[in-house]
């Protein structure tokens, strides 16, 4: 069962070129920590500007490097047979889990019927367990629970990763799958909110730049210390704000930057982050007691 805190991790590029020395160094600092693995090809790693021999280089870096952490690879892409073979080939590259993005290019077509389709279709012909990703801020399409309880019958489908602050649906997720469906908070905005409503984790961009705190808040849940995890939830609220909404993956890299890790620049066409907003972010960092 999946449970505790996984980085969706960043790829650090250097002139526009993935650095994987950048990636291990990171990855050494990551691994003194109680995290429970890595998502690697992520939206916060970017995989939609990524080759295929990128992503596949970046799933056997991680697994070289990751100290026998769980590994989890975002291989989902618009094409049943191309999100296969992507996970197949992740697979043998040393990837434990698949996390697959809802498809959304033909949004008006993709209702239950089309959903039930597509994931039974690659659950039934991958090698690894298959874990949804519900990014509706990046797909425009929130997939319904009806869908959700119906793909989690299937022996293969084994969670789902939501990136939603709706902590209403989080929890009829959790009510209405079995007790082995992973129920993974997707945003560090409502951690806590999540444990408490059955989530058994999260897969966090804040857990890039703020680990102890996202672990902490998880620990102090089982410890039934809500009050203490409660003030770390409320600390980290507008530093999570600033990395996701408002600066995005620009502001998750300046942020790692100054917090010790590589953060870098993010691949064009995405722009770096502004003199005038790192001004902006610093302020944030410090008040959660982040930088000091």
């Amino acid at each position: 069962m999946l449970k505790g805190i996984y980085p969706p991790l960043t790829t650090p590029f250097v002139r526009d070129v993935v650095a994987y020395n950048k990636l291990i160094e990171n990855l050494q600092k990551y691994n003194k920590k109680d995290l429970s693995g890595y998502v690697v090809l992520g939206s916060n790693g970017e995989s939609v500007f990524l080759t295929k021999e990128e992503k596949l280089q970046l799933i056997s870096t991680v697994r070289e490097h990751s100290a026998d952490k769980t590994l989890i690879a975002g291989t989902g892409l618009e094409s049943i047979k191309e999100t296969i073979d992507l996970t197949n080939d992740a697979a043998k590259n040393g990837a434990d889990y698949a996390l697959i993005i809802t498809p959304s290019f033909y949004k008006a077509a993709m209702n239950h019927k089309a959903f039930l389709n597509y994931y039974t279709a690659v659950a039934d012909s991958i090698s690894i367990p298959l874990i949804i990703y519900n990014a509706a801020k990046f797909t425009n399409i929130n997939i319904q629970i009806e869908s959700i309880v119906k793909l989690a019958e299937h022996p293969n489908i084994i969670g789902i990763k939501n990136s939603t602050e709706n902590i209403a649906e989080i929890n009829a997720t959790v009510y209405n799958t079995p007790n082995d469906f992973n129920v993974l908070v997707g945003t560090g905005s409502v951690l806590l909110y999540g444990l408490i409503s059955g989530a058994v984790g999260g897969i966090l961009a804040l857990a890039n730049i703020a680990p102890n705190e996202c672990i902490m808040i998880f620990n102090l849940f089982n410890e039934g210390k809500l009050n203490d995890a409660k003030e770390i939830q409320s600390r980290m609220l507008a530093v999570n704000k600033a990395i996701t909404a408002t600066y995005g993956v620009a502001g998750l890299k300046a942020s790692m930057g100054l917090l010790g890790y590589y953060g870098g620049q993010p691949r064009k066409p995405l722009q770096p982050l502004t003199s005038s907003s790192m001004k902006k972010l610093k302020p944030i960092l410090l008040k959660a007691k982040l930088l000091n």
